[in-house]
């Protein structure tokens, strides 16, 4: 398929992306790359915004919350005030207005690797440990978006999710299984949570909990590896599992307000915060750090990039 339409800009353009549906890790990898270049360039990322309120082209401000803007833009703009925060479906129409109105000089497209109207410059895959693309079948069997053979319009393939035990040997075990092409490099990514969690006024240590009757709130696509990590701090809780980028109803949060400590992760304190009163039941998130294995080579490939566009 030739994609005669696809269309290149005049200014760097790096796509954060997947073949799989489910969630990849793609939040980290565009907050680890606001936080690689913000200090250098003028940053916009565009996002779909999926499951806003809204619709066409926005650009965050003050007046922006999870329900015009989705949650893990929103969760861009909370974090990083100095960014062009900016969601729009159609990615050319947003990267127009973006340059008409904002002139950044890097954007970082969120979730857009089927987008092929945009040619980025730079394409990040990412596909999970436990879900390797090449293991995987096209929907509605498997969890693909689209063939297999996409992964050939990646620069970097990110193994994201991985345990943080995995060894040199299994690393290029997957390699191997992934067969990358001659310009591809293959990268490994851990999601190591924090053990503070954190609200609006205050951090508390995790260590501190085991005497809260806490309940787990998540609407995130793969709760499993939180789970995991709160048990193995000896912490008991109460899950209350939601689809990913679930919208809490009032009468649902009414029902939270029954409980004692809500424990959530960062992107569903975005959607929940707007309408909760913590002064009525605590709510904390839990943070995560995104950690790269050979990470300078990793570092250098963007800046190279980004500097030779």
């Amino acid at each position: 398929m030739g994609w005669k339409s696809s269309k290149s800009y005049p200014l760097p353009i790096i796509c954060v992306g997947n073949l799989s549906v489910g969630g990849t890790g793609k939040t980290p990898m565009i907050e680890y790359l606001i936080r690689l270049l913000k200090n250098d360039y003028t940053l916009a990322t565009l996002s779909r915004g999926y499951k806003r309120e809204s619709s066409g082209f926005i650009i965050a401000d003050s007046n922006s919350n999870a329900k015009i803007l989705g949650d893990e833009p929103f969760q861009f703009y909370h974090k990083f005030k100095d960014v062009i925060v900016s969601v729009d479906a159609n990615r050319q129409h947003g990267i127009e207005q973006l340059m008409e109105q904002r002139q950044p000089e890097v954007i970082l497209l969120d979730d857009a690797f089927q987008h092929r109207k945009v040619k980025a410059g730079f394409n990040i895959l990412l596909t999970s440990y436990d879900n390797l693309y090449c293991d995987d079948m096209m929907l509605p069997t498997g969890n693909l978006r689209e063939p297999k053979s996409g992964a050939k319009r990646a620069d970097i393939i990110v193994v994201t999710k991985c345990p943080d035990t995995i060894s040199d040997s299994e690393q290029e075990s997957l390699k191997e299984k992934l067969n990358p092409l001659s310009h591809q490099t293959v990268f490994f990514s851990t999601i190591a949570y924090s053990n503070t969690v954190i609200n609006a006024k205050e951090e508390m240590l995790l260590e501190t909990l085991g005497n809260r009757n806490i309940t787990l709130v998540t609407g995130i696509a793969n709760p499993e590896p939180l789970v995991n990590y709160l048990r193995s701090k000896s912490l008991d809780f109460e899950h209350l599992k939601f689809k990913d980028h679930h919208m809490f109803t009032a009468s649902e949060i009414d029902k939270l307000y029954e409980k004692e400590f809500i424990l959530t992760t960062e992107k569903d304190y975005m959607r929940l915060k707007d309408a909760f009163n913590e002064a009525t039941t605590p709510l904390f998130y839990l943070p995560i750090v995104f950690q790269l294995t050979n990470e300078k080579t990793f570092i250098n490939s963007i800046r190279s990039f980004v500097g030779a566009s």
